[in-house]
């Protein structure tokens, strides 16, 4: 008996849905998350390293700044600093030429100056460091500079007058055409004036210890060659850190005799007494 060949099974193409099966599922949608405004998220909230540190750093600083001032007021009230007074003792003119020229004018002069420094405080000295002094005659546009002199440094000690007796001069130096003439009609009736500038930095010192220095301008000027030939003493402006100013006034007792060159730094120091 011959076998029956098998009929072979015909495969279903791709997409074929049987009418007689059971409906297909549809696939649940995946869920999206919801974009939050920035507003909308909670911020997680820093832990305190630790608040102690701060108390503690406020309270030494209270405790420092306490410390500080009831320091200034002993001293203040053991010590009462002063500021040491400066002012003019003299001032004349050894020379002072002005000679026309074909190309302009020109002024040979040579000044000395002296300029007392006293210091009032009973417990205080005062250290200067290295000082420059300019001296300069007339005002506004015929001013005219005449030489500086760069001084050493010295130390005063408490209840000490310190006089600085500064030479200067200019050779051929040259004047705007017409101030040459005013400057010499002034100098002749004694109505020139005079401007002396201070420049040096002060330290203080109490005892052994010494605290360090600070810059300080000195400015004398507005006093003309009649008042300084008189027994008129030129009031002196001070300047503290450039924002403070000071008017002071002085008296003498010991001599320092400083003699400069013109736009040099060479001088010559000699230490000794002199009355006024």
């Amino acid at each position: 008996m011959a076998t029956a060949t098998p009929i072979p099974v015909l495969q279903k193409p791709p997409g074929f849905r049987d009418p007689n099966g059971l409906p297909a599922r549809p696939a649940k949608p995946v869920p999206r998350k919801v974009a939050l405004p920035p507003s909308f998220n909670p911020k997680k909230k820093r832990r305190n390293c630790c608040p102690a540190c701060y108390y503690c750093c406020c309270v030494f600083l209270l405790i420092l700044v306490i410390l500080i001032v009831i320091c200034g007021i002993v001293f203040f009230f053991w010590f009462d600093p002063k500021l040491p007074t400066f002012h003019i003792q003299s001032f004349r003119f050894t020379r002072f030429n002005v000679t026309s020229r074909t190309d302009g004018q020109y002024l040979d002069a040579q000044t000395v100056t002296r300029i007392e420094v006293r210091n009032p405080n009973e417990k205080i000295s005062f250290y200067y460091g290295a000082t420059e002094v300019d001296v300069s005659v007339g005002e506004g546009d015929d001013q005219t500079e005449l030489g500086t002199a760069r001084l050493p440094a010295f130390t005063q000690k408490n209840q000490n007058t310190t006089s600085l007796k500064i030479e200067t001069k200019v050779d051929d130096q040259q004047v705007n055409e017409g101030t040459g003439d005013r400057l010499l009609a002034r100098f002749g009736s004694k109505n020139l004036a005079v401007k002396v500038e201070v420049r040096t930095k002060v330290g203080v010192g109490v005892g052994a210890m010494k605290f360090g220095k600070f810059g300080v301008t000195v400015t004398c000027r507005g006093a003309t060659l009649k008042e300084l030939d008189g027994s008129t003493m030129p009031k002196c402006d001070i300047t503290l850190l450039r924002w403070c100013n000071i008017m002071v006034l002085s008296v003498e007792q010991e001599v320092w005799v400083m003699t400069s060159q013109q736009h040099t730094g060479k001088l010559n120091l000699v230490e000794g007494n002199a009355g006024l």
